[in-house]
């Protein structure tokens, strides 16, 4: 689910970071994943994070292709990118993961920070033996993308921002909402949330279900931690400097994130694309889709003729 909003809450404490090859080697080798098949070309698999949660993700492409993380949005999970992984040619690897609290991920009581999530991501590459990857990011997902460029800036190829903000310091106007959610979080508010996002494409309706049930997947603490700790987070590109290759994605009509903080974003990240999809609203990703696969491949295409490629723990 994307959002926006503003209130200032305490840091959640960061976990321990791996930073060298042999570290990171290390824990590619003791938390080896389980692995499931799915389909013909993609691969469903369970993994432990050094972060000591345990995370669900799948994968697909060409093992020997430039690597793809998709990271999803505020209380919704991987199979968002359903859509966009049956747009993307098999030339790209790419994979989705459940993050902390959302899916069929763990969901601890704690640690739903935005350092917490990049730290995630970093233990994820560990885990499945990617030195460095493209992130994108759909939403909060995208503020998730931005953190870890600056926390690990060597481990990150590049970024795709999809609808994704500058800055989500701050309460939005849903938060007093979210705050008296309870277990179980009811089904007609979760569908009702959903019209907080104005749509100007369609989305088949099997999709809007589906989004539906990742938010009845996320407890209701969940729901409440991750949006309190994401609000509460200094932007990524005021804490630090983003190096990496970026392309941002915005809606024309988004009401959430007017096209004026597109801008901003792009004037943060140095070097940074902006493209506007016209007549198209806040969920950039549920509705167009084969778009955002199509500028994805492009984008992963050029940086891998420019040498920029990201590449496997030897």
């Amino acid at each position: 689910m994307a959002w926006a909003g503003r209130r200032g809450v305490g840091r959640l404490p960061c976990p321990q970071r791996w930073r060298t090859t042999a570290q990171r080697a290390s824990v590619h080798n003791a938390f080896r994943p389980s692995i499931e098949r799915w389909g013909v070309d993609r691969i469903t698999r369970r993994v432990q994070l050094a972060t000591g949660v345990t995370v669900p993700y799948l994968e697909q492409g060409d093992p020997q292709a430039a690597a793809v993380l998709l990271l999803h949005a505020w209380v919704e999970s991987s199979a968002c990118f359903d859509r966009l992984l049956q747009a993307m040619p098999p030339t790209v690897r790419v994979f989705a993961m459940d993050q902390r609290g959302h899916g069929d991920a763990d969901k601890p009581a704690n640690g739903y920070a935005l350092v917490n999530f990049a730290d995630d991501i970093e233990a994820f590459m560990d885990a499945v033996g990617l030195q460095s990857a493209v992130l994108l990011g759909s939403s909060s997902g995208g503020y998730v993308a931005q953190q870890v460029a600056v926390q690990v800036p060597h481990r990150v190829d590049g970024l795709v921002l999809v609808g994704a903000p500058r800055s989500l310091q701050g309460w939005p106007a849903f938060a007093d909402e979210v705050d008296r959610l309870t277990d179980p979080v009811d089904p007609t508010w979760v569908e009702e949330s959903l019209t907080w996002f104005p749509r100007y494409h369609h989305v088949p309706d099997w999709y809007i279900k589906d989004r539906i049930r990742d938010g009845l997947r996320v407890p209701a603490h969940v729901w409440r931690a991750g949006l309190a700790g994401l609000t509460a987070a200094v932007p990524p590109s005021e804490s630090g400097t983003i190096t990496a290759p970026t392309l941002i994605i915005w809606g024309e009509h988004d009401e959430l994130l007017p096209l004026q903080d597109g801008y901003l974003l792009a004037a943060a990240i140095r070097g940074s694309r902006l493209i506007v999809y016209e007549d198209t609203g806040h969920l950039v990703l549920w509705e167009q889709p084969e778009r955002v696969a199509t500028d994805l491949a492009d984008f992963v295409a050029r940086l891998s003729t420019s040498g920029q490629n990201s590449t496997p723990i030897s």
